[in-house]
């Protein structure tokens, strides 16, 4: 077990000036890696590695081949042309090798005299007259030692660098950094029993091997990040992360929140002018929502649901025990045409229930904010529906009961800790429901949602039809176009998805637009309708009304409507350049058709030759219907951090797990979990605070 009086003094609080060779201006830089301490720098790991435990004869030399050799310089000169450059020639016998440098100082010729020994490391290229290395790394050999001196006895780490801080000084600090561990400064915290039972090793020697390998150490399960010092690190971190949000979870449960309790009023009326019965698997949902909204802590639930599950329809539900209770709603969309979809289906389910809906968008009018801003913190509006305009400061709500995030990836985490804070009241936080159509596989939903209770829509509702997907190249664009006014003269509607490689709404919109004008003249007979992201929600609002509503055939959009639009006539969905988006966005987006009782086909046009991964993500969405399916695909294909749209929040950059390879870890890791928790919970804290720190607090949103 350990414990920071074990040793004197701790790797964590020992600074890197502390080290040889490092000065204030050293520090400054190793601060642009995030090295301050030794600790730092022992957790600074290697992102490959070299392997320089081999000499190869210069006579053996190929181009392409990154190897060790050792020769006598025959000559060195400065050349002038161009560029000035330095040119040593060397060999051993076997062959002969230029070693080329384009930056250096008037002591590297006097360094590479004629005579010297010298031992390279780098690439071998095709030279003008022979083969060459440029700017290898290389060391002089004393003459006593030249055919005596040993090659490397350890693979060689390359690290993560910057500006001033070169591969051979870091590896230097990093020696030194290890003196520490042969000291015991670095405390284990892992307990010898959670070692044991998991087959893991001491945390010392994994860190002593990561940095410096031996030689016989395999360099395809190094690379392949299955060594076992790499397997220490990995659930070492995978565990820090698990329990950070373990605890995030248990603090919010000593928060108290209101007590959402009702009489099933509102809910049985809302239920009862529905034109249909909610699903199985609806109800099942809704009852676990249901009990966690009676408690007095705040409710952390995640509703994942394939594309069109009916997850609305539950929010609905937790919305009208909020306000039977006397607490208002808010539900946050993360674009302006979902939350307009949001506040139209709202406002028409609930204003029959009298029930004042508001929607607070960027785009009011002064006067019309105003107005919704009195009604919010006056308690005349129910409801609240809008983008992250809901937690702009002037934002005051009157009793916020229940927050209702909707497709909670697309939002950065300091948005959904705004909105949270919004309802805070003396230590009391509103009830939290996070829904999301992008279905995460149960092994990621294990790490990155500990801190929330998962429940899963696991059914469609009746009379849905499965939609059929082709792929086809953007040379037969004319035989689409006719299928698409073959469709729209059946009395079918159709959508267009435009796509661009830049995250660019001009860019994008123009596309559209161009579109939207080639169409109109193709296929005269039709009523072609437009929408983007540049528009305002004033031009795109009776767009979509006259979609919904049938009174026009085909809508070219960008993918704007990826979420939200709900037209069940429309049965035919045209995507271009699907080879530009994720498997999860093209699955949101052909759950735009298949909405109704017809049959429904999805055409993906893609431009030119298909690379090998966009070959694989095509050929998923032929194959399957099945949002789950598609989401482990698009882990695999994509990584963790694009499908959980965690990029910038810092939580899943992980400095040794990946979330895909040490999927296998996890079930350990949450067994591991409990086992610290209830039997070394004194072990916890800094074991969170050694690989996440700050972040930690992110991930009670």
């Amino acid at each position: 077990m350990g414990s920071r009086d074990s040793f004197s003094p701790q790797a964590d609080s020992i600074p890197v000036t502390e080290l040889k060779g490092v000065g204030a201006k050293m520090a400054e830089r190793l601060g642009r890696l995030d090295i301050s301490t030794v600790q730092d720098l022992l957790f600074h790991l290697p992102i490959r590695y070299q392997n320089r435990t081999r000499m190869v004869a210069l006579g053996e030399l190929q181009p392409g081949m990154v190897v060790s050799v050792q020769g006598e310089v025959q000559h060195t000169e400065i050349k002038f042309g161009r560029r000035r450059m330095l040119l040593s020639m060397i060999s051993d016998g076997t062959g002969h090798l230029v070693l080329r440098f384009f930056h250096f100082g008037t002591a590297h010729k006097g360094t590479l005299a004629s005579g010297a020994s010298v031992r390279c490391f780098g690439e071998v290229r095709e030279g003008v007259n022979s083969l060459e290395m440029i700017h290898p790394e290389f060391h002089l050999l004393e003459q006593k030692n030249k055919n005596t001196s040993p090659a490397e006895q350890y693979l060689t780490p390359v690290y993560r660098v910057s500006e001033g801080v070169y591969q051979p000084a870091l590896r230097l600090l990093v020696e030194q950094a290890r003196n520490y561990l042969r000291k015991g400064a670095l405390i284990d915290w892992l307990p010898e029993q959670v070692r044991q039972q998991f087959d893991l090793l001491p945390l010392d020697k994994a860190l002593a091997c990561i940095h410096k390998p031996p030689a016989d150490a395999s360099l395809e399960l190094l690379d392949e990040r299955r060594h076992p010092a790499q397997r220490r690190l990995a659930f070492e971190e995978l565990l820090a992360h698990h329990l950070s949000l373990r605890k995030l979870r248990s603090a919010m449960q000593h928060h108290s929140a209101p007590v959402l309790k009702d009489t099933g009023l509102l809910t049985g009326q809302f239920l009862a002018q529905l034109p249909f019965s909610i699903t199985s698997a609806q109800q099942r949902v809704w009852n676990e929502i249901q009990q966690d909204l009676r408690c007095a802590f705040p409710m952390q639930r995640l509703v994942q649901g394939d594309v069109g599950s009916g997850k609305t329809i539950v929010a609905v539900l937790a919305a009208l025990q909020a306000v039977e209770a006397g607490f208002q709603a808010a539900i946050m969309a993360p674009t302006e045409l979902l939350a307009e979809q949001h506040f139209t289906n709202f406002r028409h389910w609930l204003a029959p229930l009298g029930i004042e809906v508001d929607w607070l968008s960027g785009q009011l009018k002064a006067a019309e904010k105003k107005a919704m801003l009195a009604a919010l913190s006056g308690g005349q509006a129910h409801l609240a529906v809008g983008t992250h305009a809901l937690f702009q400061e002037q934002v005051m709500f009157h009793r916020l009961g229940l927050v209702v995030i909707d497709e909670q990836h697309r939002f950065g985490v300091h948005q959904r800790l705004a909105l949270r804070e919004k309802g805070s009241s003396d230590g009391s936080y509103p009830h939290q429901l996070i829904m999301t159509a992008t279905p995460i596989p149960r092994t990621l939903a294990m790490t990155a949602y500990a801190d929330l209770d998962v429940s899963v829509i696991d059914e469609l509702p009746p009379g849905r039809t499965p939609v059929s997907t082709i792929a086809l190249p953007d040379s037969r664009r004319e035989q689409v176009i006719e299928r698409v006014g073959a469709a729209c003269r059946e009395g079918r509607q159709a959508y267009w998805v435009c796509t661009l490689i830049e995250e660019s709404e001009a860019l994008a919109a123009q596309a559209a637009e161009d579109s939207a004008a080639l169409l109109r003249e193709t296929l005269p007979n039709l009523s072609v309708g437009l929408v983007h992201g540049r528009m305002k929600p004033q031009q795109r609002a009776p767009v979509m009304k006259a979609f919904k509503a049938g009174e026009i055939d085909l809508l070219v959009a960008t993918t704007v409507i990826e979420v939200g639009v709900d037209v069940p006539n429309a049965s035919l969905m045209i995507i271009e350049n699907p080879e530009r988006l994720g498997l999860a966005q093209l699955h949101q987006l052909r759950g735009r058709v298949g909405r109704g009782s017809r049959e429904s086909s999805c055409v993906l046009m893609y431009h030119g030759s298909l690379s090998e991964a966009a070959h694989q993500r095509l050929a998923v969405l032929r194959e399957s219907g099945d949002g789950f399916v598609i989401a482990r695909k698009d882990l695999e294909l994509r990584g963790p951090g694009d499908v959980l749209g965690t990029r910038q929040t810092g939580m899943l950059q992980f400095r040794v797990a990946d979330l895909q390879q040490d999927q296998d870890l996890l079930p350990e890791v949450a067994n591991a979990a409990l086992l610290l928790l209830e039997q070394y919970p004194q072990q916890v804290t800094p074991l969170i605070e050694r690989w996440i720190g700050e972040r930690s607090q992110y991930g009670g949103v």
